[in-house]
């Protein structure tokens, strides 16, 4: 009697809840909807009116102004820019994050738990802490001003946080694996390469998309070390819409705005079952 007596209120409450997380949603996507509607608003509409819906409807507009860009330069330009610096920092991160995380977590050698933990300690380090001595290596290199700060790095395992995940995961792979793929006559390559690497999917999947994100939406360090418009990524082709003219075009920036999420949309939906599964997998041994 009791356990049905329970049952009958979780029934009778799941229209609640699903009402209140409905209501919850739209208030999360109300700033995004009114983002769009605004596309499609004359400059004077867009801050005096907080309807979804515009008064006065100018069409694609803002979106062909927007596109045009700045300084004579495209905003498919800068689409082609950022979409350059994502995949060779995906890239990186994916090849010598992989690679770092396996001689951590499979390959003994002298101060492997001493490296692993300055590696962590580095998580903790602020990134403005080591913006100028940064900046001046580059700059003694000749990098600045081009993509290869933003990329280079990320070939050389830099990013601690996704090898820390990626060690968690290749934990939790049985060793047993790497020494039946040994008495087949397979080195530490052939291991890394031909065994782990394919199980390691999820999680590689899972620094693929978060790296993806991060560096698509990163806005100071392309700020610091890129200043052509030529070599402008997407955040500061947006930027550069509000202080290019000393005018603030708002329905060319929002226009273009919109079309920077959906290269981030695009790939979140298609890669959501990896992701889940990379995050709820990492760490657990099976």
């Amino acid at each position: 009697m009791a356990t049905n007596t329970v049952a009958k209120r979780l029934l009778g409450s799941k229209p609640i809840v699903h009402l209140l997380l409905i209501a919850a949603a739209i208030i999360m996507l109300y700033p995004i909807l009114w983002m769009l509607g605004s596309t499609f608003k004359p400059q004077n509409e867009i801050f005096t009116s907080a309807s979804l819906w515009p008064k006065a409807f100018v069409g694609f507009e803002n979106y062909t102004k927007g596109w045009s860009g700045v300084d004579g330069h495209s905003f498919g330009r800068f689409f082609l820019n950022s979409f350059t610096i994502a995949v060779g920092a995906v890239v990186g991160n994916v090849l010598a994050g992989s690679m770092t995380a396996y001689a951590f977590a499979r390959l003994n050698f002298k101060f492997r738990r001493v490296c692993f933990a300055i590696m962590l300690l580095t998580i903790m380090l602020p990134y403005h802490a080591v913006l100028i001595p940064q900046y001046v290596l580059f700059f003694k290199l000749g990098w600045v001003n081009t993509v290869l700060p933003l990329i280079v790095p990320k070939l050389l395992a830099t990013d601690a946080f996704f090898i820390f995940l990626m060690v968690q995961f290749i934990r939790g792979i049985p060793r047993e694996l790497d020494d039946a793929a040994r008495v087949d006559g397979c080195g530490y390559m052939a291991i890394y390469w031909r065994i782990l690497l394919p199980l390691m999917m999820p999680a590689l999947v899972t620094t693929a998309i978060f790296t993806f994100i991060w560096t698509w939406d990163d806005f100071f360090s392309q700020l610091i070390y890129l200043s052509s418009p030529s070599k402008y990524t997407v955040t500061l082709g947006l930027q550069a819409f509000l202080d290019a003219t000393h005018e603030s075009s708002w329905g060319a920036m929002f226009a273009m705005s919109i079309l920077s999420l959906l290269p981030i949309l695009v790939i979140f939906l298609g890669f959501q079952r990896l992701l889940v599964e990379g995050i709820a997998t990492t760490g657990i041994k099976r």
